[in-house]
């Protein structure tokens, strides 16, 4: 049965209508913009003041001289395997970890979490960690990139505090017949655990997609160089010399306009790709794993 609404409730769905419609097109709008001008004549760029709705003009050019660059798919190849691997190796450790303090029979617990929260607020500091990774030997290796963050502290809190949800009556079902905790782990937790699982995995995804602080530091040899490296170079460092033919059309700085755009859409795109699969884990995964507990 239909339910008959009243006046109010008539002006109060069309005004929240009109400003939900004119929020989403303040945080769609930026994206759009970056898009068409990527595509834009590069003069015409350079020459346009105010809101951009659509190109102007048509011009790959900006395009070209991104993946005109010689290391462009070679890093693309590197951030691909610091990606997977290395999201491979947080996920194991911050699910070891999780499933370890969300216990209940955890002996000084309490004082484990102090000391592991401990670190996420101070840090022996940039030198330090450079020079134990130099006396481990990881320097100029892509293991330099990913065991210093192995674990997020913060993330682990988070898987914790949503294991912790999970029924102990589970888990004891399970001992009577006879699992141990990692089959309890695997069996048990985890299959309940999805939503923030994929949070979790997302985080540490975009994390390692957008890193190139530790690659800027710790990497010597170009050939393990992270996209996000190799696009600073392009669009700061001033590494045009092999990109001189194609600004023959216009004048440099013309392209210099347009390359910032197509670069923040090579570096998003694959993300934003990647977003909408995980999305509807979101608001769960978030949500109950930031409860206290």
């Amino acid at each position: 049965m239909a339910i008959k609404r009243t006046r109010g409730e008539k002006i109060f769905t069309v005004i929240n209508t009109i400003f939900m419609l004119f929020l989403s097109f303040i945080m769609l709008y930026p994206l759009w913009h970056v898009l068409v001008a990527s595509f834009s004549i590069p003069t015409r760029i350079m020459a346009h003041q105010g809101a951009l709705l659509w190109p102007l003009g048509y011009s790959l050019e900006a395009y070209e001289a991104v993946f005109g660059h010689p290391m462009l798919f070679r890093s693309y190849m590197n951030t691909i395997i610091y990606v997977v691997l290395g999201s491979a190796i947080n996920m194991f450790m911050t699910i070891l970890g999780a499933y370890v303090l969300s216990r209940r029979n955890l002996y000084f617990k309490k004082y484990i979490m102090i000391i592991i929260t401990i670190t996420m607020f101070f840090s022996g500091g940039m030198i330090p960690n450079y020079l134990l990774v130099d006396a481990l030997g990881l320097r100029d290796t892509m293991w330099a990139l990913l065991l210093p963050g192995a674990i997020g502290t913060y993330n682990m809190i988070m898987m914790r505090t949503y294991f912790q949800q999970i029924p102990y009556d589970l888990e004891e079902s399970a001992k009577i017949d006879g699992a141990g905790d990692l089959r309890i782990l695997v069996q048990v937790i985890l299959p309940l655990s999805a939503p923030i699982l994929a949070v979790i995995g997302l985080y540490y995804g975009v994390g390692h997609w957008n890193s190139w602080f530790s690659a800027m530091i710790y990497l010597t040899d170009r050939t393990k160089f992270p996209i996000q490296l190799i696009l600073r170079e392009i669009l700061i460092m001033g590494q045009f010399s092999e990109l001189e033919d194609t600004a023959a059309s216009t004048t440099w700085s013309a392209v210099e306009e347009t390359l910032k755009y197509a670069i923040i859409i090579v570096a998003t795109v694959p993300i934003l790709c990647v977003y909408p699969f995980l999305q509807k884990y979101f608001d769960k995964g978030v949500l109950v794993g930031a409860l206290k507990g």
